[in-house]
């Protein structure tokens, strides 16, 4: 679908916090530091590249559907991923009351999609087919392994920065006012550094989003049903947001929409654009496609 760009920018965007981690290092601890963080963050790409799919599906506390349970929900993947050309995903669902979806795993052949409850009960058969090409669309294009390791990354950024608060911001003696961080560096790496990372792994999840409700509506054919389930989702996130739990707040970012809702301020971090202006474009969409239709 969008492949080629889509490597082109997460290569430059995980470049940019990879050598944000490594600056971050060197800059708390000269050489130990440096290396610590490359360590660190190759360890932590590894786990996300490995493990992040597990990870996600046990936050949400989720289940494999088997097929006996909902042959329709099977047969509705299936001929989605028949239309592009792709293995069939595993299927998940979580008890989470909240309506909301996602899907998981570092390639097509480990991919799996997740739906809450409250989204099997909210939407119509034909909403959910266009939310379910949707996260698809995100397995597709891989951006489920660029968030995970985006997140990751910027993890080890925040870490970073929280081990400055037990290093010395300002040395006591020549040697340590060469190798170590002032006093308003110090202040600067505490302050920026988790801002700059968030930041740029918004840029890689906002992005995503606007992709795949494109390639998500264009698989599906339903432009029309995909913008018609988020404003269902969006009222229903609203109404019921998750907890501000640790573990499943880390699923946020592969959400089809922001399961946490705060003030002004969480808004601005949020991972996801917001719904208005993805409901713009898929209505957009619907029109090209209609005008199209009318010129054959």
């Amino acid at each position: 679908m969008r492949r080629l760009t889509n490597t082109v920018k997460t290569t430059a965007l995980l470049a940019t916090l990879t050598a944000m981690v490594l600056l971050a290092g060197h800059w708390l601890a000269g050489t130990t530091g440096l290396i610590i963080a490359a360590v660190l963050s190759l360890a932590m790409n590894a786990g996300a590249y490995f493990w992040s799919d597990t990870i996600a599906l046990r936050a949400m506390r989720a289940r494999p559907l088997a097929h006996s349970e909902a042959p329709w929900l099977y047969d509705m993947v299936a001929e989605l991923a028949a239309a592009a050309r792709q293995p069939m995903p595993r299927l998940y669902v979580s008890p989470i009351r909240q309506p909301n979806a996602f899907a998981t795993g570092r390639s097509p052949h480990r991919a799996a999609v997740c739906v809450t409850e409250g989204i099997l009960e909210l939407l119509s058969p034909r909403e959910l087919r266009a939310v379910l090409g949707h996260e698809l669309a995100h397995v597709y294009n891989r951006d489920i392994l660029t968030s995970s390791v985006a997140a990751a990354l910027a993890g080890m950024i925040t870490m970073l920065a929280d081990l400055a608060w037990f290093l010395p911001l300002a040395g006591t003696d020549e040697e340590e006012e060469d190798h170590g961080p002032g006093l308003l560096g110090g202040l600067l790496m505490l302050l920026l550094a988790p801002i700059a990372a968030t930041l740029i792994q918004l840029a890689v999840s906002r992005s995503r989003e606007y992709a795949a409700d494109t390639d998500g509506a264009t698989l599906s054919g339903d432009p029309h049903a995909l913008a018609s389930a988020l404003r269902k989702i969006d009222s229903g996130t609203r109404l019921l947001p998750l907890p501000a739990d640790r573990h499943q707040a880390s699923t946020a970012h592969l959400m089809i929409a922001n399961p946490l809702h705060g003030g002004a301020l969480a808004a601005l971090f949020s991972t996801h654009p917001p719904i208005s202006q993805r409901i713009a474009r898929l209505q957009q969409i619907a029109h090209r496609s209609a005008r199209e239709l009318v010129h054959r």
